[in-house]
């Protein structure tokens, strides 16, 4: 009797595991903790370059950059709240989660790409903090900034546990 009992706690843990590891997967949480605070760095780094442009003459390379980032930030951010919709509504979306894994998709490689737009919006991240960009932001647009970056990191540190704790047996 003891044994059955600890084998359905044991099943009862591995369905709840599972659970939260689809969770983990799905198009909703990858919107809200991955995509969408992407999609605010290149928002707020394409509206940075306007603003940084716009200090010189006008029409400058700088200010056309910053409209085209901001832009594509606006596209992958309608994207991403497509993905998220649709998922809540529990329909499949017929489309990737940012512009560039679009693109990856007619050549039958989205992940790929949508790894080389992980790789720009880290960049992007990057150029904002090592020019100093970033103190050009509005408290506003700093809020924004802290709410992205806190969504993003706090949710890779709970995939990272919640995998390593599963991996040690514990969950």
């Amino acid at each position: 009797m003891s044994t059955k009992c600890s084998e359905d706690r044991k099943s009862r843990y591995e369905r709840e595991s599972d659970r939260i590891q689809r969770f983990f997967g799905r198009p909703f949480f990858l919107s809200l903790t991955i995509g969408i605070p992407f999609c605010i760095f290149k928002l707020l780094f394409g509206i940075t370059g306007v603003r940084v442009g716009s200090f010189q003459e006008s029409l400058n390379p700088l200010s056309f950059f910053g409209w085209m980032v901001t832009i594509w930030a606006g596209t992958d951010l309608v994207m991403n709240l497509g993905r998220a919709f649709l998922d809540l509504i529990h329909k499949p979306a017929p489309f990737e989660y940012c512009s560039i894994a679009q693109i990856g998709r007619f050549f039958d490689m989205p992940m790929l790409f949508l790894a080389i737009d992980t790789f720009t919006s880290f960049t992007i991240i990057c150029l904002m903090l090592w020019s100093g960009w970033i103190t050009t932001l509005t408290t506003p647009e700093l809020y924004l900034w802290y709410a992205a970056t806190t969504l993003n990191l706090i949710s890779l540190s709970m995939v990272s546990l919640y995998n390593e704790a599963k991996r040690a047996g514990s969950i």
